[in-house]
């Protein structure tokens, strides 16, 4: 007869040492979200910068678990309006374009063109009040490792990885520096020049006539045509499991910092203190000649939180501190190894401001109704009060050149005068 003992529900589990613990994080059988870590910091010459910061958003009603957050920069230009709607509503209208109840990956793979329907139907609304001020706007979505990015104008935003490497995640809209917009511009019936002095002297950068925008796309600026469009850049990518620093930016910051300088400038600081410090070196370098803003947003996989993230040549000391003489060489393998695992995976990139080409010919248009649902500002209508649908589960017109989803009458003529193909409801002579 075999005697059993019954566990002991008190007793505690058996230790497991240290060397044990990182090497599961090496091989990543930890999946807790990322740490997201944020600051900012801003001085006003105009008054015409906002930003927004959002860090706790619900994807799923709820589940406080499915959380993401949401970082955004506003550069209005002739005046502030355009830059105060666009923060009161961007964010709603790109997550209005999400549809409910889809998976967590389904949710990231359809955000990018979220994006474009949620800047474009932000543009419509604005422009029907009549004003005429405009706005760069840059959003920025963190889900996990993964960040996504939206823009139009000159509001930057960079990644600085772990070991150092600054990338791009935004496009600047300048037609001073953008040939290929430049070439939309003058295709979609706008005129791209300097400013005529009297004697016919040219001056100051290339401007988009009428109106004399320097930027390609914005939010708003009713009175330059509707080839200035608001169809975003969209970059989505992944970051390592090393983590690693946004900065978003107006262009108060950029024009007087490169990229790189601006990383570099706050390597090591906690993200308040850096946003602080990037805005300082601007200001030092040029001076406070235009609205500066600067948000730092630091993405760190959740063992950070007991590792070092200073500088490292301060490091040693701070892994003397908190593990020992004896756990230095483990721990130093693991910052090292954290550095340089992997690298950033981009998801997806697309610029184009052909609608047909951002919003795809799989958006869901069809309710449970008879009636169709728009694509761009999310109106359900019955087929005939805009484009008309084909029985193609696609939704595509049988009439029109167009491959994409269903479109109400209002939003297809936007798409048309956006590529050119009507007269623009506004024009200001140069």
């Amino acid at each position: 007869m075999t005697n059993t003992v019954a566990p002991d529900p008190s007793a505690r589990p058996p230790m497991v040492p240290l060397a044990t613990l990182l090497g599961r994080e090496l091989r990543g059988s930890k999946s807790e979200k990322p740490v997201v870590r944020f600051g900012h910091a801003n001085l006003a010459k105009r008054g015409e910068d906002l930003f927004l910061i959002k860090p706790e958003c619900i994807r799923v009603p709820g589940n406080s678990s499915s959380t993401f957050s949401v970082f955004a920069i506003f550069d209005g230009h002739n005046g502030v309006s355009a830059a105060v709607f666009a923060k009161e509503h961007l964010l709603d209208h790109v997550l209005s374009a999400i549809p409910q109840g889809i998976s967590r990956e389904e949710w990231l793979r359809v955000l990018p063109r979220a994006l474009v329907a949620g800047f474009v139907k932000t543009d419509i609304d604005f422009q029907r009040k009549g004003e005429v001020s405009g706005t760069t706007a840059t959003l920025v979505v963190v889900d996990g490792s993964t960040v996504t990015v939206g823009c139009v104008g000159d509001s930057r935003c960079i990644l600085d990885s772990r070991d150092g490497v600054v990338s791009l995640l935004t496009v600047d809209h300048r037609l001073e520096e953008n040939a290929e917009e430049r070439e939309r511009v003058t295709a979609s019936g706008g005129e791209v020049g300097r400013l005529n002095l009297c004697g016919g002297q040219e001056i100051g950068p290339l401007r988009c006539w009428p109106g004399g925008l320097c930027l390609s796309r914005s939010i708003g600026d009713t009175d330059v045509g509707e080839f200035i469009v608001p169809i975003p850049h969209v970059k989505q990518v992944k970051l390592s499991s090393a983590g690693g620093r946004l900065i978003i930016a107006s262009d108060g910051i950029w024009d007087a910092l490169s990229s790189e300088a601006a990383a570099k400038s706050c390597r090591g600081l906690p993200a308040d203190l850096a946003a602080k410090l990037v805005v300082k070196e601007a200001l030092k370098t040029s001076g406070l000649k235009d609205d500066t803003t600067c948000l730092v947003v630091d993405v760190v996989p959740s063992e950070t939180v007991s590792l070092p993230s200073s500088p490292r040549r301060n490091q040693n000391k701070f892994r003397s501190l908190l593990f020992g003489k004896r756990s230095q060489n483990i721990v130093g393998k693991l910052v090292n190894k954290l550095s340089s695992v992997g690298s950033v995976e981009e998801l997806f990139e697309e610029g184009s401001a052909m609608l047909e080409e951002r919003l795809g010919s799989d958006f869901p248009c069809k309710t449970n109704s008879s009636t169709f649902r728009c694509a761009i500002c999310q109106m359900d209508q019955a087929p005939n009060e805009g484009l008309p649908v084909s029985p193609s589960p696609f939704c595509s017109p049988t009439s029109k050149p167009w491959e994409g989803p269903y479109l109400c009458e209002e939003c297809r003529r936007k798409k048309e005068a956006m590529e050119g193909k009507r007269p623009s409801a506004t024009a200001v002579s140069r």
